[in-house]
């Protein structure tokens, strides 16, 4: 693999070390401004819509721009974001500070996927991306925890100051190691947005929502889960989801491995064992073992289908890929939001803290679903110009007979 991708993996790093390490950190923040953890949720919050609305909107700011010079730019907006959370003299301007990071996560990882992806061979294509994609989960296995005990020892702005820190490496990485490949000849915006006219295209995001969507169901409430069912002790959590974050990596190189040998079946397998387990996790949740390895598998197999389906978007909107890549990278915090909703809904409801279990369930199964519809039309339409050659040959044939 190229040196490029250790460059990527590090932006990755930093970008997954931001995203969820305020959420270890909001009584200390909420503590500071004066506010209560439910305005402080808003930083949260605000870092997800700033990726879901930033990933469009920066990729197509960037379509005149070079694709390593946007990789640039997006890691110093990154790093401003951080900084202006670091030092925030108000509540709102660290609001502020998080979109600002936020809006550069999404593009990164969308314009990041399709370096990655050209920087080598065709059949290592998911494997590149996964490569990238592991600076996200070791995020979650070193960078969180180790913010989250910094920010609780030294003070939350020190996190965020190291995590500016870890921007620059970033910014070093990408501008030494990414070679300068010429942006492609003939893209336009047009042609970028007509990838969401492809139907596989849509679908791919759409399992891309409802897939991750079932293990953010799940993972948002773990804590209370753990505690109240399971009997953990609170500062058990940190280490549950250091676990979580071990799955992840795991799931994210088996997943980028075996899609390059076979995408779908490697969809199927994951989604399919995915929606089982989150089904089995409501009975899993009340012993402490069971519970521990559950979670390491959810994070597994919930990871295990973020490279083929990120390939999966950039196969079907080849020749102009980034926007489309972005919206997917959009689309997993869309399913993150969308899950940790209804999530809420079902334990307001009374049904315990064990329901977003079964939410989960639901959606994986709705991922499979779409998976095996995507794959039927795949199948329809690679059939359908087979035919069309097919009726020509036939009507020669006959009036070859009709000659002789």
């Amino acid at each position: 693999m190229p040196l490029a991708l250790l460059a990527l993996a590090i932006g990755a790093f930093g970008i997954g070390t931001t995203e969820f390490v305020i959420m270890g950190l909001l009584p200390e923040v909420a503590s500071d401004y004066g506010v209560s953890i439910p305005t402080a949720g808003f930083l949260v919050t605000g870092y997800a819509l700033g990726v879901m609305f930033g990933a469009p909107l920066m990729t197509v700011l960037g379509t005149k721009i070079p694709r390593k010079r946007m990789l640039m730019l997006l890691m110093g907006l990154f790093i401003v974001g951080n900084l202006l959370s670091a030092v925030a003299p108000a509540f709102s301007v660290m609001l502020i500070g998080r979109v600002v990071a936020s809006l550069a996560h999404g593009a990164f990882f969308g314009i990041g996927s399709v370096v990655a992806a050209d920087l080598v061979a065709p059949h290592k294509k998911a494997g590149a991306i996964a490569m990238m994609f592991t600076g996200l989960t070791v995020a979650n296995v070193v960078g969180v925890p180790l913010g989250t005990l910094i920010g609780q020892s030294a003070g939350w702005r020190v996190t965020f100051a190291v995590v500016a820190a870890l921007g620059v490496v970033g910014l070093a990485g990408v501008a030494k190691l990414v070679p300068d490949v010429p942006k492609p000849e003939g893209v336009r915006l047009r042609h970028e947005l007509a990838a969401f006219t492809n139907v596989q295209v849509l679908l791919a995001m759409a399992m891309t929502v409802l897939g991750f969507g079932g293990v953010f169901a799940a993972i948002t409430y773990i804590a209370p889960m753990m505690t109240h069912v399971a009997g953990f002790a609170d500062g058990s959590v940190t280490w549950l989801l250091v676990l979580f974050g071990l799955g992840m990596v795991g799931g994210n190189l088996v997943g980028g491995k075996f899609a390059d040998r076979a995408l779908m079946p490697m969809l199927y397998i994951s989604l399919g064992a995915l929606a089982v387990v989150l089904a089995l996790f409501t009975l899993t949740a009340h012993d402490k073992i069971a519970s521990a390895v559950t979670v390491f598998l959810i994070g597994a197999l919930g990871f295990a289908t973020v490279p083929p389906l990120q390939k999966r978007v950039l196969d079907h909107a080849h020749g102009a890929p980034t926007l489309a890549s972005a919206v997917n990278i959009g689309a997993f915090n869309l399913g993150n939001a969308l899950s940790a909703w209804l999530g809420g809904v079902v334990i307001a409801a009374g049904l315990g803290y064990t329901a977003p279990n079964w939410v989960g369930a639901v959606l994986a199964t709705a991922a499979l679903l779409l998976a095996v519809l995507s794959s039927a039309l795949e199948r329809r339409q690679s059939a359908a110009p087979a035919a069309d050659e097919a009726v020509p040959a036939a009507a020669e044939r006959g009036a070859a007979a009709v000659h002789h």
